[in-house]
């Protein structure tokens, strides 16, 4: 069985995977970073680092999204805490920092991808400039998840309940990974059940707040690892999917309800060169600073 998203940041400071020449550093508006399953917004390793590297280089205001009081409490919300309450609390302390006031740039780390866009959507202020989501799952994941920064018993725990019971509203409720499983076999149940991507996506109704907040965007920026072994498909992080009723043939964006219907205004933002597509020849997050300089720069 394929496996669900992990987000604990393999940013390439060392890595291999995508490389590129080093470009000259720009400054810009702040930076807003969330991060995704298994990491939190200050381990030194991953996005603490990451952060510094950014005002360092950039000499900008970077604001790595933190869920709670705590590194702990940061840590349970990419398992454990809906993605309803959290964009919630993330709205509230966005507007409460006058730093943004101006607008800010956002990057989104895997799953965190996802939760930004839904800032954008349903959060239009301080407005979000650029919209970059690197591994993000905007079509959702069918597999197993991979979560090597838990116990092996309560990964297998998390893997059972996704198999078995994904779409039990108390599932719902209690796993965040559940929020965004999406099967392809069953898209009524998945439209009817699925508490956060189903919405975000307009599938059940259209909210054309929605879509106005999106389209806001100056940019929307997609990168998908073209090696992944984590996101399945890996297409999702282009906005593809498996085609309805199997999980083998996978459509593209453009070829799907979601574009062909128009439920998220995608169509004109694709018409009006606001979405961008990238790749990175590696595994899941890996790439490296020269790669980020010359690829992502340009967007902050």
């Amino acid at each position: 069985m394929i496996r669900v998203g992990v987000a604990v940041l393999l940013v390439g400071f060392v890595l291999s995977g995508c490389q590129a020449r080093t470009t000259n550093a720009t400054g810009g508006l702040p930076i807003v970073m969330w991060h995704g399953m298994g990491d939190t917004c200050c381990f030194p390793f991953s996005l603490g680092g990451f952060k510094s590297f950014l005002e360092g280089d950039l000499g900008v205001y970077v604001k790595s999204i933190e869920i709670g009081s705590s590194i702990v409490t940061d840590f349970k919300s990419g398992y454990l805490i809906h993605p309803n309450r959290q964009v919630e609390e993330v709205c509230r302390q966005l507007n409460d920092d006058p730093k943004l006031a101006d607008g800010y740039n956002a990057i989104g780390f895997s799953q965190g991808g996802q939760f930004l866009r839904a800032i954008a959507q349903r959060c239009p202020t301080p407005k979000m400039n650029n919209l970059i989501t690197l591994g993000g799952q905007h079509q959702g994941v069918f597999g197993l998840p991979d979560c090597p920064s838990l116990s092996s018993k309560t990964c297998e725990y998390f893997r059972q309940l996704l198999n078995y019971a994904a779409y039990a509203r108390w599932v719902q409720d209690y796993l965040v990974q559940a929020t965004y499983w999406h099967d392809p076999l069953n898209e009524y149940i998945y439209k009817e059940s699925s508490t956060f991507l189903a919405d975000i996506n307009n599938e059940r109704t259209v909210n054309e707040s929605y879509i106005e907040n999106l389209q806001s965007l100056n940019k929307f920026v997609m990168v998908k690892f073209t090696k992944d072994k984590i996101v399945q498909p890996i297409e999702s992080q282009w906005f593809g999917y498996y085609k309805p009723g199997q999980d083998r043939d996978i459509q593209k964006l453009e070829e799907s309800e979601l574009f062909l219907k128009n439920r998220l205004g995608l169509q004109e933002m694709h018409q009006r060169n606001k979405l961008v597509f990238l790749e990175c020849e590696g595994n899941h997050l890996q790439f490296s600073k020269p790669w980020f300089k010359e690829n992502i720069y340009p967007f902050l």
